[in-house]
């Protein structure tokens, strides 16, 4: 929520040395400093980093176990999951309802000096909240509607209505684009770019991230600053993997001509000593003599191991520390399923009426055929989900036809297929009890599932791990799908997630008909078509 107070004219949001452990004990991240000011900033991280708590103590929610928070001006944060308070209207949801409830009183001839400071210079107060509504594509909501009324996005949109109302001097908004539709987010894009004021925006939306100025990378070794947008962000991440490949690859082939010259060392004081033991012997020395120039042998070989453990230890440092610059980013791999001839069909609709799919009101006829690869978008509304359910056989058709030709899978926006109280391991196992459970195995870890996850239950893995256990799970089946329905699987990805999904669904081979409002998602999927839904009806055009 917003912290009024007095707008400032060079309003700041630092950190300093800022730390916070959790409830446990375990701590969440350390040591972090962060200046923001007025330029429009992006928060970028692998889910369970701690963007989310990182934005709520910057809004001031939650203080830090040790270090700083500083600001000046207002904050106002809205987070990913907008809470809707019973009793909650649409003017108190915009934080609007004081006041409008001023505005009211001093109409009705309330001469209360605190309605006249609560109001301030916001007399038109009503007509900025419908430009604002009207703006986020909410024209004519009331401003006593009750908010419960309203659906996810519709609540989201009022939020961030209420947000741009704000007279913030500094906005943080968490997943602002989570459930908001292509054109939506456009708008939105649109208004964030002409903001005023200070902005941190937590996102994956790459279109998004590309409107900031700067991103602020989260990870277990802290903060770090890219001076650009997302584009600058990809391309400085792309050269910082190669370089510290490169850094790698230098220090183990350092190690291994260390170890061959340590070795070659070894052998060369080996040889010394037992030629100075020959020597001694056939000197005839005293016993007192040879026991001298032993202890001495022995002194100068205990000294030079020591000098080789610590050599090795420093090539060993060496490496850790250029492995540990090395980020995990797995290879992923997938057994594609035989693909359907390129010209088979494998789903046919003809003169198909779906029930709230406003594009088939007068029929619709569509065929995909073996390879195609379609992304199906439009406005939220338009029925492009049920579309994905009448290709699956949960919906039927109230007329005409809906005929499949080869095993579906549809993997819908919850991923319901998936039982979170089994493991991933013992699910893949079902779907496929002929193959031998060490294949099944290997499959899973190309696709970045290793040994300890799949036998965890699917509901305690991220996002990200539950839709590759999900693809697997009708991908690995014991008969593959050859047509494939996704529903929004980009939503409440990271940003690596994202590119292991689009890794993922470019190696498929089947055919391909995927929902999503992310333009950056579908233009990295090779897809053949576009299938768009709107009121006016349905366009099927090549790409």
């Amino acid at each position: 929520m917003a912290s009024r107070g007095i707008r400032m004219t060079h309003p700041f949001l630092t950190l300093d040395r800022a730390s916070l452990s959790l409830p446990d004990g375990r701590i969440l991240f350390s040591d972090l400093d962060l200046h923001l000011d007025g330029r429009p900033t992006g928060l970028v991280g692998r889910n369970g980093v701690g963007k989310s708590v990182l934005a709520r103590l910057l809004a001031g929610e939650i203080a830090p176990s040790s270090g700083k928070r500083s600001a000046s001006g207002c904050v106002h944060y809205l987070p990913q999951q907008v809470h809707v308070p019973p009793g909650a209207t649409v003017a108190s949801l915009a934080g609007v309802d004081a006041w409008l409830d001023a505005l009211a009183r001093i109409e009705a001839g309330s001469t209360d000096v605190r309605d006249f400071e609560a109001l301030g210079d916001r007399w038109d107060i009503r007509q900025r909240l419908a430009l604002a509504l009207d703006a986020q594509g909410l024209p004519d909501l009331p401003p006593g509607r009750r908010a419960d009324t309203l659906s996810g996005g519709e609540a989201m949109r009022v939020a961030l209505a209420g947000a741009f109302l704000s007279e913030a001097d500094v906005l943080i908004l968490d997943e602002p684009s989570n459930h908001l539709d292509a054109h939506q987010r456009q708008r939105l894009h649109a208004q964030l770019a002409q903001w005023p004021n200070g902005l941190l925006v937590i996102s994956h939306d790459r279109r998004l991230l590309d409107t900031v100025v700067r991103i602020e990378e989260l990870s277990p070794r802290g903060l770090r600053t890219y001076g650009g947008n997302y584009r600058f962000y990809a391309d400085s991440k792309t050269d910082e993997r190669q370089q510290t490949q490169r850094e790698l690859a230098q220090a183990k082939a350092a190690v291994q001509r260390q170890a061959r010259a340590l070795h070659e060392q070894r052998e060369r004081q080996q040889r010394r000593q037992a030629r100075g033991n020959r020597d001694a012997r056939d000197a005839n020395l005293p016993p007192i003599l040879l026991g001298l120039r032993k202890s001495r042998s022995e002194e100068s070989a205990g000294r030079f191991a020591v000098r080789q453990q610590a050599a090795r230890e420093q090539l060993a440092l060496q490496l850790r520390e250029a492995a540990h610059k090395q980020e995990t980013a797995v290879e992923l791999a997938m057994f594609t399923p035989p693909a359907a001839a390129q010209d088979r069909v494998v789903v046919r609709m003809e003169r198909a009426v779906l029930p709230f799919v406003p594009a088939t009101v007068g029929g619709m006829d569509l065929i995909v055929t073996g390879r195609q690869r379609i992304g199906v978008t439009g406005p939220n509304g338009s029925g492009k989900s049920t579309l994905l359910r009448a290709m699956a056989g949960h919906v039927l058709p109230l007329a005409g036809s809906v005929t499949t030709h080869v095993p579906v899978a549809w993997l819908d926006q919850r991923l319901a297929g998936l039982d979170p109280d089994t493991s991933v391991l013992a699910q893949l196992r079902e779907a496929n009890p002929g193959e031998v459970e060490s294949a099944l195995r290997t499959r899973l870890a190309l696709l970045g599932l290793d040994a300890r996850l799949i036998e965890d239950p699917s509901g305690r893995l991220s996002g990200g791990e539950r839709l590759k256990a999900a693809l697997a799970c009708v991908l690995y089946a014991e008969q593959p799908a050859g047509l494939l329905l996704l529903d929004e699987p980009g939503n409440h990805l990271d940003l690596d997630g994202l590119e292991a999904l689009e890794r993922m669904l470019r190696q498929y081979r089947g055919a391909l008909v995927i929902v999503s409002h992310d333009e950056a998602l579908l233009e990295r999927l090779d897809l053949t078509h576009r299938l768009a839904l709107s009121r006016e009806g349905a366009r099927l055009s090549p790409c």
